[in-house]
């Protein structure tokens, strides 16, 4: 059964200190002030892309990945779920299919973009003997 930008906002909204806003007319998700993942529909430039190649079908969210190293080796384990655009090329998030990917790996990408866009932890700071 395909996941629904329903359970996407579920997910990702029950992660610690998550807001949600709008950026270009698309819901966003943020922590910290920070996207981590949005709705990403195509353009009409993006659709022009494909060419004869028809676009991937159904709702099309975007995540953020640590750098390019972790976006190829993301799109090369969910090869029918993750993919990439020539808008994205540089960038480093990518976009999941919702209609293809599974519920397990959507949870895991979206942690793992929430995980990259906190703040640090804070350190607790080291007591001195005495204090």
């Amino acid at each position: 059964m395909p996941v629904t930008l329903g359970e996407v906002a579920r997910i990702a909204e029950a992660l610690p200190e998550v807001t949600v806003g709008e950026r270009h007319g698309n819901r966003t998700w943020f922590v910290a002030d920070k996207a981590f993942a949005w709705e990403r529909p195509f353009s009409k430039a993006d659709i022009k892309r494909f060419g004869e190649h028809t676009p991937p079908t159904g709702p099309i969210l975007a995540v953020r990945v640590a750098d390019l190293v972790e976006k190829e080796a993301v799109l090369a384990a969910n090869p029918g779920s993750f993919f990439t655009i020539p808008h994205f090329d540089g960038y480093a998030a990518i976009l999941i299919q919702l209609r293809k990917v599974t519920k397990r790996a959507l949870v895991e990408a979206l942690r793992e973009a929430w995980r990259l866009s906190c703040p640090l932890p804070r350190r607790p700071t080291a007591r001195r003997k005495g204090s």
